[in-house]
């Protein structure tokens, strides 16, 4: 678990209060410890996320919750497809290669 000030060592010209402000706004959400705010790694992860949007790719703040949320999506999509992609794994080749084989034709519908 890392402290804030870890975190906001790893990252020089970011003010703690912008990062106080991405906790109130719940865009990242790390415990409340005894000492203030504790970080997980997928917490800094989350701050590096929104450093990077905010700063590097100059999205404005009101455009960030959009942002995030698809980012989201896309890793909770991602998560589904690699369980189907592991329930496939565990059927008998016959049935993997005809979901294949309809994936294809999803794909190639003509």
């Amino acid at each position: 678990m890392i402290r804030l000030e870890a975190v906001m060592a790893q990252f020089p010209d970011l003010a703690s209060a912008e990062v106080e402000r991405w906790i109130d706004c719940r865009w990242v959400q790390p415990e409340q410890g005894d000492g203030g705010w504790v970080f997980h790694d997928i917490d800094v992860a989350r701050v590096r996320l929104i450093y990077d949007i905010r700063y590097e790719l100059a999205v404005d703040e009101d455009a960030v919750p959009l942002v995030l949320s698809l980012i989201d999506q896309l890793y909770e999509l991602r998560g589904a497809l690699h369980a189907v992609e592991g329930a496939v794994a565990q059927q008998p080749r016959d049935i993997q290669d005809a979901i294949r084989a309809a994936l294809r034709r999803g794909r190639n519908p003509a």
